[in-house]
């Protein structure tokens, strides 16, 4: 169901400053000298898996392929701090800044900072809020936010997962604020859990959380599908957690039979999508078998949604993915389907990609449990 759209129509947030979050001593997810008695060994290209590389290299390859041409790219402004506490309490954030004015930090779980990691960490959210402003005021038809840090593990007072502000929360907020919108849906395909998201906005009925991930995989003790939501949000949180080793036709059936039509029974004013790529098949902190072509369909699928419920208004925000060779062609396709361009960068992986993919009886598998969680929803 390809897309098109008028040239330059689709926004692309990104900012050099960014790139320069850095953590702290760590090996992948481990810390060194933590409490394994010093065996871990220091990376030989940096510490934690979410470094600037997967994200640099997507902004390089849209260069390269022109496809930059035919988006608008622009900067913004970091988020205020009025910006942040619609979202963050005021003790987090107070020690945030603290901490980050001082040197690095970590206040959370697995969530290194440098000195100024707070400034970085605001702009990130500006770039999601610039981008969903941008939309809802008209000036375009969607947009992508390559935020970083990313967001969508932070919750309200405590940090994790890599995530230090709730860059999605934080956009919805500020255009709640500003008078652009009622209703919004967030749809989390980043192949963790999005609890932070979640935790926000458990207990509300205006902001619809869908999140596909890999069961148990992060964080563990969240993400099941019982879990709907809580008073007034009761029945707006839907959780769809595949089992490791779901590819292209079991993330599409649960697009297509469970997210497209929660989407149509809720109608939201703006569709954000929290795009994750490490779904992908090469991904270090996962088991599942995405490719590119994965990703250009699933954001489609949610193109033609947000076409047919809210006026095109769609921004995807950058969320995980930590294969630095792969990443680029899975954000460059989705970026072809969002500004509808004849742009490709192939996938280089694909032939090999295809041949891994489950075969008809784990697909069935899936189906199965797609099937009953769409029944458990209603759906």
């Amino acid at each position: 169901m390809p897309h098109t759209s008028t040239p330059r129509d689709t926004g692309f947030f990104w900012d050099e400053r960014s790139f320069w979050h850095g953590g702290g001593d760590y090996a992948l997810t481990l810390p060194i000298g933590g409490p394994f008695g010093g065996l871990v060994q220091p990376l030989a290209a940096g510490g934690l898996p979410e470094n600037p590389e997967t994200k640099r290299r997507l902004r390089n390859l849209i260069e390269v392929t022109g496809l930059a041409r035919a988006m608008t790219l622009a900067s913004a402004d970091p988020a205020t701090w009025d910006d942040l506490a619609r979202v963050h309490t005021q003790a987090y954030l107070t020690a945030f800044k603290a901490t980050s004015d001082a040197g690095a930090g970590e206040l959370g779980l697995r969530t290194p900072f440098l000195k100024g990691g707070f400034d970085l960490a605001a702009l990130s959210a500006g770039l999601a809020k610039a981008a969903l402003l941008a939309v809802m005021r008209g000036e375009l038809r969607n947009a992508y936010a390559l935020s970083r840090p990313p967001g969508h593990h932070c919750t309200a007072d405590w940090p994790n997962g890599f995530c230090l502000i709730n860059n999605i929360a934080v956009a919805i907020e500020a255009a709640r604020a500003a008078g652009l919108g009622a209703r919004f849906a967030v749809v989390d395909w980043d192949v963790h859990h999005g609890n932070g998201t979640e935790a926000i906005f458990h207990d509300r009925a205006d902001v619809l959380t869908i999140s596909l991930h890999q069961d148990r995989n992060y964080p563990v003790d969240t993400g099941a599908v019982a879990d709907r939501g809580r008073g007034a949000g009761a029945g707006f949180n839907i959780n769809v957690p595949l089992p490791a080793g779901t590819g292209h036709v079991g993330y599409l059936d649960a697009m297509d039979r469970i997210v497209i039509p929660a989407l149509d029974r809720f109608r939201p004013d703006a569709i954000l999508v929290a795009c994750g790529f490490d779904a992908g098949a090469f991904d270090p902190l996962a088991h599942m078998l995405c490719t590119a072509a994965t990703f250009r369909a699933l954001t489609e699928r949610v193109i033609v949604a947000a076409d047919r419920l809210c006026g095109g208004r769609l921004v995807l925000v950058h969320e995980g993915g930590y294969s630095e060779a792969y990443v680029p062609f899975c954000g460059h396709a989705v970026l072809e389907a969002l500004s509808g361009s004849g742009i490709t960068a192939p996938d280089p992986m694909a032939t090999v990609l295809d041949k891994r993919q489950p075969d008809a009886r784990f697909d069935a598998f899936v189906a199965g449990l797609v099937g009953e969680m769409a029944a458990a929803h209603g759906l």
